[in-house]
C-alpha cells in the first residue's frame, strides 16, 4: 500500500458538476498512509454545500477500497474558497462580490436579493447587501431595520437585520425627497458604501442593482471587482428584452454572468393554492439557454412572500421550513455552487488563491 496508490483512486473521483477531479482542483489533499491507515483532508469549497455529504461519502469508500487500507481518517473542513479576496481595494475583507441585477424595474429584484441573502446565511455564511438602488431602495424596508448610521472611527456601522448586514442609499435620503444625481455623484456614493463601509469579514455581499444600465451598474463593475451577476427576470418578453440588455452590458464590461432567476413565474392562489402562469412562461430558460448559464430557479407570485418584505419579516427568516421559503434556499445553493465551480476552475491556474478555514 502506498500513497500513490490512495492519490489514483481519488482521482477517479470527478467534483459535482465538473469534469476535473478532486485531486486536481485540490479539493482531497494532505493525503498520508501508514501502518495500515489512509488520511487526507476534504477542503469543501463552498460553506453548508449540499453536495457535501455524498462527496464525502465517495472519498471515504475510495479511500477504504484501497488494498492494505485497514483505516480510514478523513478530515473534513469548509472553506470559503476566493481568488480576489484581499485583492479588492476597496472591500478587502469581502471575499465574493455578486450583483443582483434586472435591467427593468418590478421584477421584485430587492424581494430575492434580501431572501437569497438570508439563506445564504443560513448555509453558515457572512452575508452583506448593498443597496445601490438609488431609484427606490427598499431593503431597509424588507430587512426590518431603518435606523441612522452610526460611525466605527471614521467608518459606517452596517445596519443588522436577519443575521445580514446590509447598507441602502435609503439610509441617506428622506422618505419622499426623489433622487436626482449625476453620474459623478452616484460614483462617489458607491466609492463610500463600499469603502467607508466597516463591512467585517464576509463570505458574500449582495449589491442590489438599480434598474437599467447606467452609472451605478458601470461604477460596481469598476469598483468592486465583481465576482458576477445574476440576472432577474419576470417570464413575459417585454421584461426579458430588458433584462437581456443588462445581460449585455455585464458581458462588455467582462463580469461574468453566474445564472437567472425566473421570479413571478405563476401566481399562486391563496385559497386554493393552484399556480397559475399569468405573466406566460419560459422568460428565465430563454435567458439561461441564450447565455449558456444556469436557470437557478422559478419563483412563484405568493402574497405570503410580499407580506414578509413589506413587514420587514422576509419568508425564509419567518418561516425557514415553508414551501417558499426553500424555493430561496434552493436558489442560494445554487448560488454558491456556480460560484464555486467557476473559482475552481480558476484555481487551477491562479497562483496564490487565498482560503478561509473554518473546522466543519
Amino acid at each position: 500500500m502506498s500513497t500513490a496508490k490512495v492519490i489514483e483512486a481519488l482521482a477517479a473521483i470527478p467534483y459535482p458538476g465538473m469534469a476535473e477531479d478532486v485531486i486536481k482542483l485540490k479539493v482531497v489533499k494532505d493525503i498520508t498512509v501508514a501502518s495500515g491507515t489512509a488520511s487526507a483532508t476534504l477542503a469543501m469549497p463552498a460553506v453548508g454545500s449540499r453536495l457535501r455529504p455524498a462527496l464525502e461519502a465517495q472519498v471515504r469508500q475510495a479511500m477504504e477500497q484501497v488494498a492494505g487500507v485497514e483505516r480510514v481518517e478523513l478530515k473534513v473542513v469548509e472553506e470559503t474558497l476566493s481568488l480576489e479576496y484581499g485583492e479588492r481595494n476597496l472591500i478587502p475583507e469581502v471575499r465574493c462580490v455578486v450583483a443582483i441585477s434586472s435591467g427593468k424595474g418590478g421584477v421584485g429584484k430587492s424581494t430575492v436579493t434580501a431572501n437569497l441573502a438570508i439563506a445564504l446565511t443560513q448555509m453558515g455564511n457572512k452575508v452583506g447587501i448593498l443597496d445601490a438602488d438609488i431609484l427606490g431602495p427598499s431593503i431597509p424596508t424588507m430587512m426590518g431595520v431603518e435606523r441612522p448610521l452610526e460611525l466605527f472611527g471614521k467608518r459606517l456601522i452596517p445596519a443588522l437585520g436577519h443575521g445580514v448586514y446590509y447598507i441602502s442609499f435609503g439610509f441617506f435620503v428622506k422618505d419622499k425627497d426623489p433622487v436626482i444625481w449625476r453620474g459623478p455623484m452616484i460614483d462617489g456614493m458607491l466609492r463610500q458604501l463600499l469603502g467607508d463601509v466597516e463591512w467585517r469579514d464576509l463570505d458574500y455581499l449582495l449589491v442590489d442593482l438599480p434598474p437599467g444600465t447606467g452609472d451605478a451598474q458601470l461604477s460596481l463593475s469598476q469598483l468592486a471587482k465583481l465576482d458576477g451577476a445574476v440576472a432577474v427576470t419576470t417570464p413575459q418578453d417585454v421584461a426579458v428584452a430588458d433584462v437581456r440588455k443588462g445581460m449585455a452590458m455585464f458581458e462588455k464590461v467582462e463580469v461574468p454572468i453566474l445564472g437567472v432567476i425566473e421570479n413571478m413565474s405563476s401566481f399562486v392562489c391563496p385559497e386554493c393554492g393552484a399556480e397559475t402562469a399569468i405573466f406566460s412562461e419560459g422568460g428565465g430558460a430563454i435567458l439561461a439557454s441564450e447565455y449558456k448559464v444556469p436557470l437557478f430557479g422559478k419563483l412563484p407570485l405568493d402574497p405570503v412572500v410580499r407580506e414578509g418584505g413589506d413587514t420587514g419579516q422576509p419568508i425564509v427568516s419567518a418561516h425557514p421550513e415553508s414551501p417558499q421559503a426553500k424555493r430561496f434556499l434552493d436558489l442560494a445553493q445554487a448560488l454558491s455552487e456556480e460560484v464555486t465551480r467557476r473559482n475552481l476552475k480558476k484555481r487551477l491556474t491562479h497562483v496564490k488563491p487565498v482560503f478561509t478555514l473554518n473546522q466543519a
